[in-house]
């Protein structure tokens, strides 16, 4: 075989391989492509009252508005936390020792994803968040019975924090890494506690009745999931105190698609303004404007 031709051979190879490698890219990328699409791909993860698996769910209800606010047909593409990323972006990504660590390719499935999720250092690498949607923190969930005893706040966030961290020596903790729940956000490992990362795929929603069944004495739950969780099992678990600051949560975006961040920020103002907002999180989460009422008056 002639050289040229063997040059030739080995880019249309390398042209293909990369092309190969390529994310699936078909349609929707940014607002004025989701219009002519005429609809708005709405990803999410059934958890706690955000998505409930049922076909409502706070964040459900706000994104068929927002295609509506749109004026496009509205969608829902289930997907979970192994994936969720790469259904947005084509590209899978997951926390890293050293951040965020970006994985392989993926078929870009949604245009927006919303379940709840807490904006993290190493999630906004990889997306752009909306403004903040619900106000969130980590806490430390014990059954009832447990010797564990709720700290005194002390008015200090950082001093309540240690006050708890400090109570977890000798106990087991159950965690989940690549989630708002991941031990190594709250340098949990220095506690000397027994942290617990299942290896099966536990969801988030899962937490709370693992320790019920003693798969651990304690849990680590975010706020909205603690509160569903203390209403579905009155009596029968405690808040020990928080292992975070407080923490928010948003939508997410592909880096490429602004001007569908931009309209939905304006879309979120709005029904925030007229009360929509409101009225949506007292009908799926009543008791967080007792802790958290300044978050929703703003």
């Amino acid at each position: 075989m002639k050289a040229h031709v063997f040059v030739k051979l080995k880019f249309l190879l390398v042209v293909f391989m990369v092309l190969f490698l390529l994310p699936i890219n078909v349609y929707s990328q940014d607002l004025p492509e989701i219009k002519a699409a005429g609809v708005l791909r709405h990803l999410g993860i059934p958890y706690a009252n955000f998505v409930t698996g049922s076909g409502d769910g706070l964040d459900i209800e706000v994104i068929k508005g927002f295609a509506t606010y749109l004026g496009v047909d509205y969608q829902f593409i289930e997907s979970d936390w192994s994936h969720i990323f790469g259904d947005l972006t084509g590209r899978h990504a997951q926390r890293g020792e050293n951040g965020t660590q970006l994985l392989g390719t993926a078929k870009i499935k949604g245009d927006i994803i919303a379940n709840g999720m807490t904006v993290l250092p190493w999630r906004q690498n990889v997306i752009n968040f909306s403004n903040p949607t619900f106000p969130s923190a980590v806490w430390l969930v014990a059954r009832a019975e447990s010797t564990l005893t709720p700290i005194k706040p002390t008015g200090s966030v950082l001093t309540d924090i240690s006050l708890v961290k400090r109570s977890l020596e000798g106990y087991s903790v159950l965690t989940l890494k690549n989630t708002c729940l991941d031990p190594a956000l709250y340098q949990l490992s220095e506690t000397r506690a027994d942290v617990r990362s299942p290896d099966e795929k536990l969801k988030l929603n899962e937490m709370a009745p693992a320790i019920l069944n003693q798969e651990a004495e304690t849990t680590l739950l975010d706020v909205p999931d603690a509160l569903i969780a203390l209403e579905k099992w009155p009596g029968q678990l405690k808040v020990i105190g928080p292992i975070s600051g407080q923490q928010v949560m948003g939508a997410g975006f592909r880096k490429n698609s602004p001007q569908l961040l931009e309209a939905f920020n304006h879309y979120l103002k709005i029904i925030k303004n007229d009360g929509t907002y409101n009225k949506l999180v007292k009908k799926y989460y009543p008791s967080v404007f007792i802790y958290y009422a300044d978050f929703f008056n703003q």
